[in-house]
C-alpha cells in the first residue's frame, strides 16, 4: 500500500499534468476507469503503472481481473495519495501512467486510409477530445494534428476522449503541408471545414463525399489561415438553419465525420 502523498512516486505521477514532464518521459497521465479500462483492453502494452484505491476496486472489480489477464500489476494507495496523483478535482479512484504511442505520418496515409482528420491549431481540450472521440464512433482511420495544436496527452483531452485515444492513430507535429501532400499521395481529397465554403449538403447530393476524405478543422477562434486554407483541395461549411452565430468546433467536426461516413457506407 503506497500511503505518503509525498513520496517521490507520487510526485512523478503529479507531474504529469505538465507539458513538460510528459515531454521528458514521454508518458502520460490516465485517470477513472473508463480510459484506465479501455488502455487495458486496447494498449495493455502502453501502461507503466496502475494505481487504484481499494475501494474503487471493490466497485469496478473487472479492473483487477482484466489487469491480471495482460499482466499488469496494481499497486494499492491510499485516497489521500490518489488525490495527489490526479488532475481532476474529485478523482474516481484510479489512476494510471502510460507511455505516449503517436503513429507516423508516413504511416497514417500509408495504410489506404479512407476517412481522417486534420486539426490545424485546436487549442480547446475538450474541444480535441471530442474530434478524436467522435473519429472513433465513425471508424475514421486516424486523427492527425499539426501546427500549434493542443497536446493530445494533456490530462482534459485525454478525459475528453473517453477511451478513444486508445482507438484511433494518432500523428502530432507534423507540416500541414507536407501532412496535405502525403494525404493526397494516399488517394484522398482535402476538405477543410470552413464557413467560407460551399455548401455541404449540395457536396453530399453531388457524391463528393463518399471519396476518400481527409478533412481539415482550424482554430476555434480564427478558423483556417489564409495559407491554410488555400492548400485544402475544397472547402465546405455546415448550413445553420436558425439564429445560431456558428457552431462550436467539435460540434461541426462530428457532424462532418459523420457525413463522410454515411456517404462511405450508403
Amino acid at each position: 500500500m503506497l500511503e505518503n502523498p509525498r513520496s517521490p512516486r507520487v510526485r512523478a505521477v503529479a507531474k504529469l499534468s505538465k507539458r513538460s514532464a510528459r515531454a521528458e518521459t514521454a508518458s502520460f497521465l490516465l485517470e477513472g476507469p473508463q480510459s484506465v479500462g479501455e488502455a487495458l483492453a486496447y494498449r495493455p502494452d502502453t501502461i507503466v503503472d496502475l494505481f487504484a484505491t481499494p475501494s474503487a476496486l471493490e466497485k469496478h472489480g473487472e479492473l483487477r481481473t482484466t489487469a491480471a489477464d495482460v499482466g499488469v500489476e496494481i499497486t494499492y494507495v491510499t485516497e489521500a495519495v490518489l488525490e495527489a496523483m490526479a488532475d481532476t478535482v474529485t478523482p474516481q479512484g484510479v489512476v494510471a501512467v502510460a507511455r505516449q504511442f503517436p503513429t507516423s505520418v508516413r504511416d497514417v496515409f500509408g495504410s489506404a486510409p479512407r476517412l481522417v482528420a486534420i486539426c490545424e491549431e485546436v487549442r480547446d481540450p475538450g474541444n480535441l477530445g471530442t474530434i478524436i472521440r467522435a473519429a472513433d464512433a465513425v471508424g475514421a482511420d486516424a486523427v492527425v494534428l499539426t501546427g500549434r495544436t493542443v497536446d493530445p496527452f494533456h490530462p482534459k483531452v485525454v478525459r475528453a476522449t473517453t477511451g478513444s485515444l486508445f482507438h484511433v492513430p494518432l500523428s502530432l507535429g507534423g507540416d500541414l503541408a507536407e501532412v496535405i501532400d502525403r494525404a493526397r499521395a494516399g488517394g484522398l481529397q482535402v476538405i477543410a471545414a470552413d464557413v467560407k465554403g460551399d455548401d455541404l449538403l449540395a457536396a453530399r447530393a453531388a457524391g463528393e463525399l463518399a471519396r476518400p476524405t481527409a478533412w481539415l478543422f482550424g482554430n476555434e477562434a480564427r478558423g483556417l489561415s489564409d495559407e491554410a486554407f488555400a492548400l485544402a483541395d475544397g472547402a465546405l461549411r455546415l448550413p445553420i438553419y436558425g439564429q445560431a452565430e456558428s457552431l462550436n468546433l467539435a460540434t461541426a467536426a462530428s457532424v462532418c465525420l459523420y457525413e463522410s461516413a454515411f456517404a462511405h457506407r450508403s
